[in-house]
């Protein structure tokens, strides 16, 4: 069997399960050539456990029209806010702390995340989100 000719790639960011071809997934799925209505079909399926929650997904469109997705976790930041229960993070992050996390759950983060991250030590990845959490104005407690 030939190997298709890939046409391009891209990453899009869609509520887990509740995706709709409504903007601004549906235009950006149009634009690079993918039937917004059979790729939210298949990506609801796929990621129908993690229901509300944002994931991220790499796009891989075929010239012959067809098209492969990888679901990827959610994003640290998301991640952050989450187990920090905070809405957003500082505008001043050197300045304003926003939440704290411990390391215990820093460590939860990076297990969840080190699937995606370029690294196979989870002390490693921890220190990633760690800086992620610097960014964001989360003190690090622990």
């Amino acid at each position: 069997m030939a190997k298709k000719e890939i046409k391009s790639t891209f990453k899009i960011m869609a509520p887990g399960g509740s995706a709709t071809p409504a903007p601004p997934l549906g235009p950006v799925l149009g634009a690079n050539g993918v039937n917004p209505g059979q790729f939210i079909q298949q990506f609801n399926a796929k990621t129908a456990a993690l229901k509300g929650k944002i994931v991220g997904c790499v796009v891989t469109t075929f010239t012959d029209k067809s098209f492969t997705f990888e679901i990827k976790s959610s994003p640290a930041s998301v991640l952050i806010k989450e187990r920090a229960k905070i809405e957003k993070g500082s505008g001043v992050p050197n300045k304003n702390k926003v939440g704290k996390l411990k390391r215990s759950d820093l460590e939860a983060i990076a297990k969840e995340k080190i699937k995606d991250l370029n690294t196979d030590d989870i002390a490693a990845a921890a220190r990633m989100i760690e800086g992620q959490c610097r960014n964001m104005g989360v003190v690090v407690e622990g």
